[in-house]
């Protein structure tokens, strides 16, 4: 039985994520999910209002607030990553994470994941100098899950794309 040997995809898709493209991504996603959370609070303050004729705020219940703040974080990174391996940011800016041999994550690394990126953030930081000195740029979270972060979108497959929907009549 003759083996069918794949051409390589040409484009970045595949190729371990940069520092900027990571950290970019990682700035729209807790914009995102901040403003996501602020909708949410606002909402429940508004219904609680309505339903009560009292007036309420969340700024009275800080634990309370701290801890749904917790919960949502940890629901809007592992749930995204279990579904389809790339979060908002991560989707906007062309990138996903997948086990290191290339795979799918499951809701395991998602959640191990999940729950390990805060200590790459508390430690000064140094949980993602691997990002800038290792061959796979792996941060400490990745490590702990088992995960590599790569770009998903193939370069030369969206040009050819692109061109393909001019119209030939205009000149270019």
């Amino acid at each position: 039985m003759a083996t069918v040997v794949a051409e390589p995809v040409v484009g970045r898709q595949g190729n371990y994520a940069g520092a900027v493209s990571r950290l970019v991504a990682f700035g729209a996603d807790v914009g995102a999910s901040w403003g996501l959370f602020t909708l949410g609070a606002a909402a429940l303050a508004f219904t609680i209002q309505l339903a009560s004729g009292t007036k309420f705020s969340l700024a009275n219940y800080q634990i309370a607030s701290l801890v749904s703040a917790v919960v949502w974080e940890f629901l809007y990174f592992a749930y995204q990553w279990t579904l389809s391996g790339k979060t908002i940011g991560m989707a906007i800016l062309g990138i996903r994470v997948v086990k290191v041999d290339g795979t799918a994550i499951g809701a395991r690394q998602a959640v191990i994941r999940t729950v390990t990126l805060p200590l790459s953030i508390i430690v000064f930081g140094l949980g993602f100098l691997g990002i800038l000195t290792n061959r796979r740029r792996y941060a400490w979270h990745d490590r702990f899950a088992g995960t590599a972060v790569v770009y998903s979108w193939d370069a030369r497959a969206a040009r050819l794309r692109w061109l393909a929907r001019q119209d030939p009549t205009t000149p270019t």
